[in-house]
């Protein structure tokens, strides 16, 4: 009986953004996806897997076949596939739910082996800007969702979409040579709070996205602080074997 022990994150691969190789980097993630060896659990995304994704009642963006066609055949072989939408990528409704996929839209903690494992995207945690958590709170408010899925057309929508992506290469070649500062970041400190909060229950592992840089720090809390890099350059991914977590980058 094969022993299923691994579980897998990934976060930042921005599927469909206009920016050095999309295709290349698709063709990576299926490769990725289709190399999960049979001793795999679980595989958790942690946000911004897609660069725009709206999603109507009836109508999902095109393209992504291969992508989804792999993530179809990991369920199939019994892989748990956890999706925590990022800021691109959250509005996910009822699409992913119905492949069998598991959604989660805000942190949580996840058990694996007897360590706890604070799990998201990264985005608005800890003391981020009024005006992000407002857009935040306008993006995911369901009266205004409900309005603009009834009013705008698809057509409209996705290439609306398309175009604001593309207006943000600038941003992604910023983010792209980002320097994490350590306890200074919004991250950080929220780690930080969360597990002063919860001292009867302490985080081992802090995973999360969002800041397209490397990241393994040791928290002053206890816990380590994990940030995933993004997938332009390269196809990083950390792996839980059990004992402990470990980074590593998909060889072609």
């Amino acid at each position: 009986m094969i022993n299923r022990n691994l579980i897998y994150f990934i976060s930042d691969v921005h599927l469909g953004c206009d920016l050095m190789d999309p295709q290349d980097r698709e063709r990576r993630l299926v490769s990725f996806l289709r190399s999960l060896p049979e001793e795999t659990k679980a595989l958790y995304m942690l946000g911004d897997i897609w660069d725009f994704w709206y999603e109507y009642h009836d109508v999902i963006p095109k393209g992504y076949a291969r992508v989804f066609g792999a993530i179809t055949d990991l369920m199939d072989r019994g892989v748990e596939i956890h999706f925590f939408p990022g800021n691109h990528d959250i509005w996910t409704y009822h699409y992913f739910e119905e492949m069998g996929m598991h959604i989660h839209h805000d942190p949580e903690i996840h058990e694996f082996d007897g360590k706890r494992f604070c799990l998201g995207h990264g985005d608005r945690l800890g003391p981020v800007k009024r005006s992000y958590r407002f857009l935040y709170w306008v993006f995911h408010n369901p009266v205004l969702q409900a309005l603009f899925s009834a009013f705008v057309h698809p057509w409209i929508t996705y290439r609306m979409g398309f175009y604001f992506s593309k207006k943000s290469r600038l941003s992604y070649e910023y983010k792209m040579n980002y320097k994490f500062s350590g306890l200074g970041e919004p991250l950080a400190i929220f780690c930080e709070e969360y597990a002063a909060a919860h001292k009867d229950a302490p985080v081992d592992y802090f995973v999360f996205g969002h800041y397209h840089c490397d990241v393994e720090m040791t928290l002053p809390s206890g816990g380590k602080l994990m940030i995933l890099k993004d997938w332009f350059r390269e196809s990083p991914f950390f792996v839980w074997d059990g004992q402990s977590l470990k980074k590593s980058v998909l060889q072609d």
